[in-house]
């Protein structure tokens, strides 16, 4: 960050960074600070959410949310032609689905219905009619299901009798729908709408969803707006993220990627290669019985070990099974841990906690994070992609998976820990080399070396 915040500050020009709050809070207090002690930066810094005035020449910090929120929008926040760095790219997507996605909870119901009392009774109907729907399919372990023709026919009557409404005027009826419902239905007719549901069996309630399945068409224009500097962690194997501008309607740019420091040691990779595939009977016994292998090792060199499961069901039956036999130290997904702790987690909740953690000395991947078609955003666009012809595994799940695995083990370059991959389709399958690659530089063995977890020796200084 301080080659860009450097340039960023000498340069004499206006410039917008997008950063979230926790990086903003990080350049405000460390980085901008040490800067300051031995250069001379008299250029003005704000933070916000627009742009200060016509005359502002200084460094505007501002998030995600309020930048793209105007770029999608109604573009009165941000001047064109702008130079805007955009921290933490890997994450675009990301924002940019949470920027596009509409959401209806009960709330939006209640008022719909209060806004057209005359149509209050059909439109509880149709509710109705929606939640039993839902309520019938088989439940999955992401909560949600996508809405099928059915669900989204029941939307489009409602849109038909609260238009009915206002145009019969029915009781003075001829204001609007409320804006939530109104741009909920727009999306409904977009062309790459993605429409789903969250489902709380416990309370009985619904929460719908509108997305898009595809980025590209939307974002497209919006990047010739302005000078973009993109900067990523993780964003694509590829030396000219051909993949990662498709997704995101990137034209031409230049790219640039650092590799790792080559003098620092590869990673100690353990890669058995008889291990059951996932998703078959003998896959969790031998995930179990490696599991104990590490952590047996692991205790010669006291530090946190991270277990990487995926799939729910059994990311909780690993956690009980380690915890009847390692103790109290087995903790699944919380972030008060022993100096020895053993914390099993999914794939989002580490992400998420990762910068507050300790870097973990073993790092244990169950299976490589593909993301699972049961969950109904990941369908759509796999729809998408084999509707447009296109080859929906290296496109979009492959990719996916090794950024979020690269995201995943960056911890492990600081602290020399060691990373077990017990996900057998890396040697069985063509992609295999791929995922190798994205883990590089490592030194890969497909049995546990027990130099991996000895104490480093103790070294004199001038003795």
């Amino acid at each position: 960050r301080l080659s860009y915040l450097m340039a960023a500050l000498l340069w004499p020009g206006a410039v917008v960074l997008v950063a979230t709050e926790a990086v903003q809070q990080r350049l405000l207090r460390v980085d901008i600070p040490r800067l300051r002690q031995w250069m001379p930066l008299l250029k003005p810094i704000q933070q916000g959410d627009r742009w200060p005035g016509a005359d502002y020449q200084g460094l505007l910090l501002t998030t995600p949310a309020a930048w793209l929120g105007d770029r999608l929008g109604d573009q009165t926040q941000f001047p064109p032609g702008l130079p805007t760095l955009i921290d933490g790219a890997e994450d675009l997507e990301n924002w940019v689905q949470q920027q596009l996605t509409l959401t209806l909870t009960a709330a939006d119901w209640e008022q719909l219905m209060l806004t057209f009392p005359s149509a209050q009774e059909a439109i509880r109907d149709h509710r109705v009619q929606i939640t039993h729907a839902l309520f019938q399919r088989p439940a999955n372990p992401y909560g949600c299901h996508s809405l099928d023709t059915l669900e989204q026919q029941h939307l489009r009557q409602i849109h038909e009798q609260v238009q009915g409404v206002q145009t019969a005027g029915l009781f003075g009826q001829s204001g609007p729908a409320p804006q939530g419902w109104q741009q909920f239905w727009q999306a409904m007719g977009h062309p790459d709408a993605l429409l789903w549901a969250d489902v709380d069996r416990d309370l009985g309630q619904l929460t719908l969803h509108c997305g898009r399945a595809a980025l590209a068409p939307t974002l497209a224009p919006l990047w010739q707006q302005q000078p973009l500097v993109l900067m990523g962690a993780a964003m694509d194997l590829d030396t000219q993220a051909l993949t990662y501008r498709q997704r995101l309607g990137l034209g031409d740019l230049t790219c640039l990627k650092f590799c790792p420091d080559r003098q620092q040691p590869g990673i100690p990779l353990y890669l058995p290669d008889r291990l059951p595939l996932p998703n078959t009977p003998g896959f969790q016994g031998a995930l179990l019985q490696a599991l104990r292998a590490l952590l047996t090792h692991q205790t010669a060199q006291p530090g946190l070990t991270v277990v990487l499961v995926g799939d729910e069901p059994l990311k909780l039956q690993t956690g009980t099974q380690l915890a009847a036999e390692f103790g109290s130290r087995v903790q699944v997904e919380a972030t008060c841990l022993d100096d020895n702790g053993v914390l099993v987690t999914g794939w989002d909740f580490w992400q998420q906690h990762q910068p507050v953690l300790p870097s973990p000395q073993l790092l244990v991947v169950a299976t490589l994070p593909i993301p699972s078609l049961e969950h109904p955003v990941v369908a759509g666009r796999v729809a998408h992609y084999k509707h447009q012809r296109q080859d929906w595994f290296r496109l979009y799940l492959l990719p996916t998976a090794l950024v979020a695995l690269q995201r995943a083990i960056a911890p492990l370059r600081d602290s020399h820990g060691v990373l077990a991959l017990l996900d057998n389709r890396v040697n069985c399958r063509t992609y295999g080399a791929q995922v190798l690659e994205a883990l590089s530089p490592v030194n890969r063995s497909n049995y546990i070396d027990p130099t991996w977890f000895e104490q480093p020796s103790a070294t004199l200084e001038n003795e």
